[in-house]
């Protein structure tokens, strides 16, 4: 009899290890960028557990989500612009769970999915716009894609941050092409200006002609003026100008001469 009590003794002693053991395993740590999702006889739990420490019962089932902010890069795409231009585009796409529950019970891969839907997205949006809004409004663009894929991924409690076009890829006939362009407008603005400086000029001269022509004295002293700069450069030849009245005189005077000697 006391052997069997014995005996009893032990299994009641290895019955109190195991519970107090299986009692031990169920505690659980999750990280304070982790949250644990909780599965009890197949159904989830409303409310997911952590950070810290947390028990999982024999019955449930913990599975763990990281809810940091995850850099997720989009590999490039060629797409076609809204102008029949062909571009290689890569870009990169920040997101973060904000809803452990959904990114778990609502798509079965929530990184792959997101992957997929930017890809589309990326190529969507580019095939909308023309090139020259896809090189001077890249900031509207890359927001354009952030809304689309974020009201794609509500649903699976992911939040799309920030999507960033990182590097555009021309053709070599297109950037020989636009280089062109580019020449040809910077010397369409150098003529506009050399045009702006002649008119410019022009209206100083006019302006100048004026004072001058008000006042005789004043082209005389010109002249002495134009006259002194010409000697400082120690010229062999000067031109001394001479008004067309002046001219008319000096003709008047030889046709006389020449009729005096006739």
């Amino acid at each position: 009899m006391s052997e069997i009590l014995g005996l009893g003794g032990w299994f009641s002693f290895i019955f109190v290890l195991f519970l107090l053991f299986m009692f031990l395993r169920s505690f659980r740590i999750a990280q304070e960028y982790e949250r644990a999702v909780i599965f009890s006889l197949g159904r989830v739990t409303k409310r997911p557990r952590g950070p810290g420490l947390f028990i999982v019962w024999p019955w449930e089932r913990a599975q763990k989500l990281d809810i940091r902010l995850v850099t997720l890069p989009i590999q490039a795409q060629d797409c076609i612009t809204g102008d029949n231009v062909t571009v290689r585009i890569d870009a990169v796409a920040y997101f973060k769970v904000v809803d452990a529950v959904q990114a778990l019970i609502s798509v079965r891969d929530f990184m792959q999915a997101t992957l997929q839907i930017s890809q589309t997205t990326l190529r969507s949006v580019i095939g909308q716009v023309e090139l020259d809004e896809l090189l001077a409004h890249r900031d509207k663009i890359n927001q354009r894609i952030q809304e689309i894929i974020d009201q794609q991924t509500e649903h699976w409690g992911i939040k799309i941050m920030v999507v960033e076009i990182k590097d555009l890829t021309l053709p070599e006939s297109m950037q020989r092409a636009m280089a062109k362009q580019a020449e040809a407008e910077r010397e369409k603005r150098a003529k506009l200006i050399h045009a702006q400086g002649e008119l410019a000029a022009a209206a100083e001269l006019h302006q100048a002609a004026k004072l001058i022509s008000q006042d005789p004295a004043a082209l005389h002293l010109r002249y002495l003026q134009t006259l002194t700069e010409i000697a400082v450069e120690k010229n062999s030849t000067i031109v001394f100008p001479l008004p067309i009245e002046l001219l008319e005189v000096f003709g008047q005077i030889a046709h006389l001469h020449q009729q005096d000697k006739s």
